[in-house]
């Protein structure tokens, strides 16, 4: 259902019962699934794609162009999944040449006045609360958590199952299945709630428990640690979804808390 006093390019591609309310401008290229519904004033701009049964709030501007000088015009994308919610005033841009697409995945909740900027690559189940804004070429893998008023930093990698105070500045790389807090952002324990809502049983959470007491509490640089896991501790998915993620970090993970 189109508001008469919406505009909508003849060279979309709406879904029929896609529900766009008034003041919405949806510009030439762009798909938008099934089921979704379009709040008033939203602005949906050229290589925009968005997935089925989500929502958008008013105000948000979806697929602007980079704020990246480097932008030359090239072609690039917006990639929303399915049932995902955008509130009030989100902005999300599109990709620039470094990765060609700005994505964010399905079932997220991307509270108001969030900022997804250039190339960043935002799983699935990720909730990024009021205010946060991520720098280009960001990655939030599914289940990450980020408290309202957080900025991240371009290029860091935010890991799976990931719970992040709100207000923190996060410089470098969060591993997965941790919360992080204080200032400097530090390591501050092990996302228990979380993994025993996504059932995640009690050996598993215990071994996580135990990796972490290597990189963080034994007094063990990075590099210690890591072999000290491998040649340890059994192989699991967690341990190794772990272990990839240190050795792969580009900026280094985030320090561990020493209380005075």
């Amino acid at each position: 259902m189109k508001q008469p006093l919406s505009y909508v390019h003849p060279e979309s591609q709406v879904a029929d019962n896609v529900v766009i309310e008034p003041f919405v401008t949806v510009d030439k290229d762009v798909i938008i699934g099934e089921g979704t519904r379009i709040g008033s004033n939203v602005t949906i701009l050229p290589g925009t794609r968005i997935g089925k049964n989500c929502r958008i709030f008013p105000g948000a501007v979806i697929g602007a162009v980079p704020q990246d000088l480097k932008f030359k015009g090239e072609y690039t994308t917006v990639e929303i999944g399915d049932n995902t919610t955008i509130r009030e005033c989100v902005t999300v841009n599109r990709g620039t040449t470094a990765r060609g697409k700005t994505v964010i995945g399905s079932n997220c909740l991307i509270m108001a006045y969030v900022h997804v900027a250039h190339d960043c690559l935002v799983g699935n189940h990720v909730i990024l609360v009021n205010s946060t804004q991520l720098a280009g070429e960001v990655t939030v893998d599914d289940w990450a958590i980020i408290g309202g008023m957080s900025a991240v930093h371009q290029f860091v990698h935010i890991g799976t199952h990931v719970m992040i105070s709100g207000g923190s500045l996060v410089r470098k790389d969060v591993p997965p299945f941790v919360k992080a807090g204080r200032e400097p952002l530090s390591y501050v324990g092990i996302n228990s709630i979380g993994l025993r809502r996504r059932a995640f049983n009690n050996d598993q959470i215990r071994d996580v428990q135990e990796i972490y007491r290597y990189i963080y509490q034994k007094g063990l640089n990075t590099t210690q640690a890591i072999e000290i896991i491998e040649a340890e501790m059994s192989a699991t998915p967690e341990r190794d979804e772990i272990l990839m993620f240190v050795k792969d970090s580009k900026r280094g993970i985030i320090r561990g808390y020493f209380p005075d």
